[in-house]
């Protein structure tokens, strides 16, 4: 019979570690919960040492200890559906991954799967299979497999985080798409702008220096910035500015200080900013609360929604809050000290604290910042169109009146002649 290594904490709270004989990990974890312990680790335990492997025994080893590709979140959130609908069915977990396999088209998620399924079968939990590849199953992800396993609802578990990445991925593509329309309109307008500035008001400049006469200021700064952009390589600069732009954030957010820096500048930008924050609280909250619902303890729990709040501010504060439970306090107090939140964020943990039921109150606070979230987006694209058509028309005009005022200035001179 197969031996398994375990870690686990007892009773009192205190690390403990053995082996255990069992046919499966499901066994084994069984065994240990028996034994009064909580397992947070089980592997199944190698062979010796010195025992050699067979060539293919070797490759297919060496093909699992790479890592796959990057997985959609829609494919993910799809596929823990699945998983999660073929368990509850009574299906065990490999028969599972065979049949979602096989549904898979060609791709990284089908090679996760594959892998995952090999490692299963060699005694591993699931996981523990999907930690190998963290580029497909993020740590949010394997924690809460991880707690299902653990508790014995990975049926349950496996619904809701499929309920909160498809939440969380309508969330994305709803800001995503508010940001089209203007990207769109702004790109073409300043495409169109350059092509006027460097074909079509250098030949007015030529028309004006026959004329001879003393032009206008509004008509001087015009030839300079077409001057600039046609011969000075102003359309480079242009054409360039929102690459570079692109690559200066993303070398920022190779650090701390400079995530930090880049975070704080996005929640500060108007209107933009807020629907920044609310979808950072709505994201932290989500996150908590499923990993709460799902029996992970609370500082394990901020510890990996730290990792995957995809912003840094929030980050910090988290890290804040994970500190002082840590060191006795509860909830509430260091997260209102840290700012980042609204008080009603604030007052609604509480609550959730008192009453015992904080991973219901934090699924609430994620659906009122949805439902918020979503209404300034609505706010925000309809905000958006008449401010750019302001824009441009200003813009039009601003060449239309400096192109046509040293005309309006000859026809004067002529008439008076």
């Amino acid at each position: 019979m197969p031996t398994f290594t375990y870690e686990a904490m007892n009773s009192v709270g205190q690390p403990v570690k053995g082996n255990v004989e069992a046919a499966s990990s499901d066994e084994a974890i069984a065994k240990v919960r028996a034994k009064g312990n909580f397992p947070t680790k089980i592997k199944k335990k190698v062979g010796r040492r010195g025992a050699k492997a067979t060539p293919e025994a070797a490759t297919q080893a060496g093909a699992r200890k790479r890592s796959v590709g990057r997985v959609s979140a829609k494919l993910l959130a799809q596929f823990t559906r699945q998983l999660s609908t073929l368990v509850n069915a009574g299906l065990p977990i490999v028969r599972s991954l065979e049949v979602l396999q096989d549904q898979q088209k060609p791709g990284p998620l089908r090679v996760a799967i594959r892998m995952v399924k090999e490692d299963v079968t060699d005694g591993s939990s699931l996981s523990d299979a999907m930690k190998r590849h963290p580029k497909a199953f993020d740590k949010l992800y394997t924690n809460m497999v991880r707690a299902g396993e653990l508790g014995g609802v990975l049926d349950v578990i496996l619904q809701r985080l499929s309920e909160f990445m498809e939440k969380a991925e309508s969330l994305k593509r709803k800001v995503k798409g508010a940001m089209v329309y203007p990207v769109a309109v702004i790109t073409f307008a300043i495409l169109i702008v350059t092509v006027l500035m460097i074909f079509v008001v250098p030949q007015f400049e030529k028309i004006f220096s026959d004329m001879g006469q003393n032009l206008p200021a509004i008509t001087r700064s015009l030839l300079n910035i077409s001057s600039w952009i046609s011969k000075d390589g102003g359309w480079a600069v242009i054409l360039g500015f929102p690459f570079g732009l692109f690559l200066l954030i993303k070398l920022l957010k190779q650090s701390s200080a400079g995530a930090m820096f880049v975070d704080r500048v996005n929640l500060n930008i108007p209107i933009m900013g807020k629907i920044i924050a609310k979808t950072a609280v709505a994201r932290f909250s989500r996150t908590l609360g499923t990993l709460l619902a799902a029996g992970v303890p609370i500082l394990e729990a901020l510890h990996i929604t730290r990792e995957t709040s995809g912003n840094e501010v929030f980050a910090r504060a988290i890290h804040k809050v994970h500190g002082a439970i840590r060191e006795g306090e509860n909830f509430a107090t260091p997260l209102r000290q840290t700012r980042v939140v609204d008080p009603m964020v604030v007052n609604m943990i509480d609550v959730g604290e008192e009453t015992g039921e904080l991973d219901k109150m934090l699924s609430k606070i994620a659906d009122i910042y949805d439902d918020e979230v979503d209404t300034m987006v609505a706010a925000m694209t309809s905000l958006m169109e008449p401010v750019l058509v302001v824009t441009l028309g200003c813009i039009v005009g601003y060449i239309v009146v400096a192109l046509f005022m040293p005309m309006v200035g000859m026809l004067d001179v002529m008439q008076g002649g």
